[in-house]
């Protein structure tokens, strides 16, 4: 039979169905109306069926960052599926009507290559307003804005986050909205291996849900913090929404001074050692108990650098407060020096840079340039030894020269493997599949950072924009990952993937939209 007539057949049964219904006759041959009705059950094994599974998410074949795209930025979504089409068409979401057309292509706008990304390239499209992108096949994107400066909102929540985090500070409602809570963790803390002993270790910055507060983190998102502030001082504003503000005082450096007055509570003040961590038990109940660890030699010689760092850069804001600090810096670092063997050479080095850069002290200077000249390979993944050298380099205190390039050639080598690794990714950064090493990825982006500031690479500055696109929604799974953005955002899908929630992994995103922002700013 060919098909034709097979067509046929089909065509009559469907309308067959469709006039009388597809249920069995009335009157049905007598032979089958006297069989007893049991034998026409079906057997079920006295089972219920269930259908009880989950809907699969359709997520969208084209990926935009969910917030936008700078006026004057390069712009560029990313389409993803086994059959792509040759074009796509941006329409403006208030008036549905069509406003630019675009070509989809392979990367760097080469020919399509045998894989299932393409990308389309709208950077001449620069008319502010609301859009989506719609392609034949494949459907529609998420909305997304063009604006002068679509980041600036997401720039200064970034910073109040710390405002709700601080531990021991009754927050407004005026303030905080929702988030307003009365003082916390006020209570005196024990000490973990002796209980008579009771420290008053109020203030700080949470560092989870718990109400817990860590040295070495405290240290290291202070550190990016300070480094933000040192290279784009001009981004930060005294306006951001926290008692503060108005102060004549970035409130950037305003909730570092928070987390610093914490951190000098935590210093011993016989021996100038650090203890590391305060612990929560029971924290809902009323009657909590704090504990506070014991010292540790991380916690002493990350402090010593932290504040050290510290001091140099608020000393134009409160001289009398900064040199407090540097004296609280030293005394941690010579105490960390009769227990060297317990002392990560890496962040006695940093230490030692830092105090250096400070005071000009040819003993630090000694440290550094030890530790510079017998170390053939410096590992810039290492964040004490990348802050280090950093701050070595910025010095205006008497620098070796050869050892300057030395730094200089590695840090190079460094950020040109990050960069040249991003552009050859499907979403023009280094994710993973299952998009989970945004820590690894922020740190990357915070190395380029620090470098596109001294030498000024235009490239560098489109990869720190792709990852932060990236962050917003630009990926494979559509989904947003810092708070309040986007269409699909991680709150929905799981709690703990928030950038913002992270005290270290939010400073280095403050890092680089700072390097953004001073962008926007020029």
């Amino acid at each position: 039979m060919n098909k034709r007539c097979v067509y046929s057949i089909l065509a009559v049964l469907l309308c067959s169905c469709m006039l009388f219904g597809c249920s069995l006759p009335d009157t049905l041959p007598v032979s089958m109306n006297q069989k007893d009705t049991k034998e026409n059950e079906m057997t079920t094994l006295g089972l219920t069926p269930e259908f009880n599974y989950e809907v699969p998410i359709s997520l969208p074949s084209i990926m935009v960052d969910q917030v936008g795209y700078a006026v004057d930025s390069s712009k560029v979504a990313v389409f993803h599926g086994e059959m792509l089409p040759h074009t796509y068409d941006i329409i403006d979401a208030e008036t549905e009507k069509i406003v630019y057309k675009g070509t989809i292509k392979g990367k760097n706008n080469g020919e399509i290559a045998d894989n299932e990304f393409r990308y389309g390239d709208f950077t001449d499209f620069v008319t502010p307003g609301t859009y989506y992108i719609q392609a034949d096949i494949i459907g529609q994107s998420y909305p997304f804005v063009i604006a002068q400066n679509p980041y600036e909102d997401i720039f200064k929540a970034a910073i109040k986050q710390y405002y709700y985090s601080r531990c021991g500070f009754t927050l407004s409602t005026e303030l905080a909205g929702d988030a307003a809570h009365n003082a916390c963790h006020t209570n005196l803390a024990q000490l973990k291996e002796d209980a008579a002993m009771q420290l008053d270790v109020s203030g700080g910055w949470h560092i989870d849900e718990n109400g817990n507060r860590d040295v070495i983190e405290g240290c290291q998102a202070v550190n990016n913090l300070l480094l933000a502030y040192e290279l784009y001082g001009n981004v930060f504003t005294d306006d951001v929404g926290i008692p503060e503000s108005g102060n004549g005082i970035p409130d950037l450096m305003d909730e570092v001074k928070y987390e610093v007055d914490w951190l000098l509570k935590m210093q011993d003040v016989t021996s100038g050692a650090v203890y590391a961590t305060v612990s929560v038990i029971d924290n809902q109940m009323p009657s909590y108990i704090l504990y506070t660890e014991n010292i540790t030699m991380d916690a002493t010689i990350q402090f010593a650098a932290t504040m050290a760092k510290f001091s140099y850069l608020y000393q134009g804001y409160d001289r009398t407060f900064a040199t407090k600090c540097l004296q609280a810096a030293d005394r941690a670092y010579r105490y960390a020096g009769q227990y060297l063997n317990d002392v990560s050479e890496e962040a006695y080095f940093y230490a030692a840079a830092e105090l250096y850069r400070a005071t000009g002290n040819y003993g630090y200077r000694t440290v550094v340039h030890d530790y510079l000249n017998t170390t053939k390979q410096l590992d810039m993944e290492n964040d004490s030894i990348f802050l280090g050298c950093i701050t070595y380099l910025d010095t205006k205190q008497r620098v070796d020269v050869v050892l300057c390039e030395k730094v200089i050639k590695i840090l190079m080598k460094e950020v040109e493997e990050i960069a040249y690794g991003a552009k050859s990714s499907n979403f023009l950064t280094e994710g993973d599949e299952e998009q989970s090493n945004n820590d690894e990825l922020l740190q990357k982006m915070a190395r380029l950072t620090v470098v596109d500031h001294i030498i000024m690479n235009h490239e560098y500055a489109t990869v720190l924009e792709n990852h932060l696109h990236f962050f917003l929604g630009r990926n494979e799974q559509s989904i947003s990952y810092i708070d309040g953005t986007g269409s699909r955002n991680y709150e929905e899908i799981d709690k703990k993937l928030g950038i913002m929630k992270q005290i270290d992994l939010n400073a280095e995103l403050i890092l680089i939209m700072s390097a953004i922002q001073d962008e926007f700013m020029t």
